[in-house]
């Protein structure tokens, strides 16, 4: 008994570290491209139009193929769903760098993201399946510093790479470190983690979520034209007839009943979405604030911005620490409450703010999202049955991805109506203040709203 439970520490210990590489590698591959994208659109003679399909397409696929990646993996394996992911990611990056044409990378692009939502989607639940429930919340906590690890070394390793040997080089160097990461995998990760029984595949329901995604993600990005309303109106009947559908199918992708049984489940999911689509937005408003209006470099930037992730990637651990000896909820809204006061202390900024005054705001927001994240998804993990933590983990990385593409998708929509399709110049700085003061505080209301929800949302099982 002690040699097998010595062996499952080992599986759980080396699981982890498979599972903290791909952490870092997905975000590192993800957000690193970001930076290589004006050379790649002058190589390529691609417009603008095109280019900003780039990030959204990745987002888009990760959205369609989150909640199936999630049942696959409880059917047929979450390791071997998790090394498929790996092998896909590095297939399609390479294929992205063999582009000869915008509409090449951008399909690629889409693979990409399906390949993403495989990882990410699957990776959680490797961690709940071999980890005591005792110590889940430290290990969710060393992935969640991992991820922005990955997030915070992105840029400066998508600058080096692009500088040094051109962007097709930021997809490529992705592919040896996962073929070296799947051999690790195949050579020393014994073991494989699904349900005992397998469900068939709900294609319909696959087929209805992605036309509520792609809609929605459309419309969003063509408003307030008069189709972007229609495609949002159909977003609305299709997520509709996929919760209709979910809740009579004898083999849902995932059990509505499930946000039912579980209010922790269910709210925690919710304080999620609204934490993920307040905090996404601040790197892409911040770095044109500080550019643009403070008159920093690029890298000075970068470097105010750096604030933020590190202290998010520092705090994670031992949020994930103060979650196994406390109550999640406890830890998560004391992290909400401290991303409010920073959000509040940062929307009183104007033209003549200190960067001090900006870093130390970024500060307090880093170390709240850091006290909320881990917490928070230790308490999702553990408000659900054991065999469904692969839907769990999906439903989980589903929330915080639309997330990101709501509260993005609102502050598109808050540039188009104060600065429209004018260039940035100093001419423009009060829109642009403007527009930065009206994301802020819709970034609040979202935090103050999660609070709320945090609060009542009950006892977690984890705990």
């Amino acid at each position: 008994m002690p040699e097998n439970s010595t062996e499952n520490s080992a599986v759980a210990k080396f699981a982890l570290i498979i599972v903290c590489l791909g952490s870092i590698i997905g975000p590192l591959g993800m957000a690193s491209v970001n930076i290589a994208i004006p050379n790649l659109a002058a190589d390529l003679q691609a417009n603008a139009k095109m280019v900003s399909w780039l990030p959204t397409l990745f987002i888009l696929s990760s959205v369609i193929f989150m909640l199936p990646a999630g049942k696959l993996a409880d059917n047929y394996g979450r390791k071997r769903i998790y090394s498929y992911g790996l092998a896909l990611n590095a297939f399609s990056s390479f294929m992205c760098g063999l582009g000869t044409s915008i509409e090449w990378v951008l399909f690629w692009r889409f693979v990409q993201g399906a390949a993403a939502s495989m990882i990410f989607g699957t990776g959680v639940a490797i961690i709940t399946s071999v980890t005591p429930s005792n110590k889940r919340g430290a290990a969710l906590g060393i992935t969640a510093a991992c991820i922005y690890v990955g997030l915070t070394i992105a840029p400066a390793v998508g600058g080096w790479l692009t500088e040094l040997w051109g962007w097709r080089s930021v997809f490529f160097f992705q592919v040896p470190i996962v073929i070296a990461l799947l051999l690790l995998i195949k050579m020393r990760l014994t073991g494989e983690w699904k349900n005992d029984e397998k469900t068939k595949y709900d294609w319909w329901g696959t087929g209805i979520f992605a036309l509520f995604s792609s809609t929605l993600v459309y419309g969003l990005s063509i408003l307030p034209d008069n189709l972007g309303w229609v495609m949002l109106g159909l977003s609305a009947i299709s997520l509709a007839l996929f919760i209709l559908h979910q809740s009579r199918s004898h083999r849902p992708l995932i059990r509505v009943q499930m946000f039912r049984e579980s209010r922790v489940f269910s709210m925690s999911l919710t304080t999620s979405l609204l934490m993920y689509a307040s905090n996404f937005p601040l790197v892409f408003l911040m770095s044109l604030y500080l550019q643009y209006v403070k008159g920093l470099s690029p890298s000075h930037a970068g470097q105010v911005l750096l604030v933020q992730a590190l202290s998010m990637a520092i705090m994670a651990p031992l949020s994930g620490k103060l979650a196994d000896r406390f109550q999640p909820r406890l830890v998560a809204t004391l992290g909400c409450v401290i991303v409010a006061c920073g959000l509040l202390v940062l929307s009183l900024m104007n033209t003549a703010t200190s960067v001090t005054y900006i870093a130390s705001s970024l500060l307090l927001i880093g170390i709240g999202f850091g006290l909320f994240s881990t917490p928070n998804n230790n308490a999702i993990m553990g408000g659900v049955k054991p065999q469904e933590v692969g839907v769990a983990s999906a439903s989980m990385n589903l929330s915080r991805t639309i997330g990101n593409l709501l509260g993005m998708s609102l502050v598109n929509l808050m540039v188009h109506y104060y600065l429209g399709n004018a260039q940035f110049t100093p001419e423009q700085n009060p829109a642009l203040i403007k527009t930065v003061e009206m994301a802020l505080n819709m970034s609040l209301a979202f935090v103050v709203l999660a609070c709320a929800i945090s609060v009542m949302r009950g006892k977690s099982r984890a705990a």
